[in-house]
């Protein structure tokens, strides 16, 4: 059997030149949205280890924390299930501080409410969804 120059792998039955593989992921630095996300996210796992410390909340929210860094952690390294646990945590909390607000009509929980949401409308988008691993 001979081949020319102009014989492919694939008529070899080797494996083709050019498999079909992952897409290249962008770097972190062409979304800063998801770093100022993961900053927000230590930040309030920031608060809540504060405020365990000042005993206005249970221990039990020092699991929360926990889950907080690990979603940041994972998000600034563009992980699918740092993604999902990041969401649902926004979701939650957007949840919680916007009941808060319409019972107590406080300013404050309306606005972070609405951040929470504005967050949560971020990580929804299929363009960032389909950048992680």
């Amino acid at each position: 059997m001979t081949t020319d120059s102009t014989t492919t792998s694939s008529q070899t039955g080797a494996a083709p030149l050019h498999a079909k593989g992952h897409l290249a992921r962008p770097p972190l630095r062409h979304m800063p949205g998801v770093l100022a996300i993961s900053f927000y996210m230590i930040l309030l796992a920031a608060i809540d280890v504060y405020y365990v410390v000042a005993h206005r909340v249970g221990p039990l929210y020092l699991v929360l924390s926990a889950l907080f860094v690990a979603g940041a952690l994972g998000l600034t390294m563009l992980f699918r299930w740092a993604w999902a646990l990041t969401l649902a945590a926004v979701a939650l909390l957007a949840a919680l501080f916007l009941r808060a607000y319409f019972e107590d009509h406080s300013f404050a929980a309306l606005e972070q409410g609405l951040i929470n949401l504005v967050i949560f409308l971020y990580l929804v988008r299929t363009d960032l969804r389909d950048k992680l691993r």
